[in-house]
């Protein structure tokens, strides 16, 4: 957040949302870790982790579980680990990456 005399701005092209979403994460040769979604916007997601050896640059498969009741969707995406620090792994959207690119 930037602050300018007592009002605060958001930095971000897209205002980050709570969320409490639970995430699968899959990377390397099948391994997968549950964490879950502590904000998530349209280029990226903060999930609540441990340290996962996760290095920065790494791309992984990322398993929103939403649940509807008694329906469960699951939406996969890719992303980009963009940071790791305090029990956060901050990701950043592949899909949000090639339309920034284009």
């Amino acid at each position: 957040m930037v602050e300018f005399k007592d009002v605060k701005m958001e930095r971000r092209l897209h205002t980050r949302q709570r969320a409490h979403t639970q995430v699968v994460i899959r990377y390397g040769k099948g391994v997968r870790f549950k964490g879950n979604a502590t904000n998530l916007s349209a280029g990226g997601v903060a999930i609540k982790t441990e340290n996962l050896g996760l290095r920065i640059g790494s791309n992984v498969e990322l398993a929103f579980i939403i649940k509807l009741g008694s329906i469960i969707k699951i939406h996969r995406r890719t992303a980009k680990v963009c940071h790791v620090h305090g029990g956060v792994t901050g990701l950043l959207m592949n899909s949000f990456i090639r339309a920034r690119n284009d």
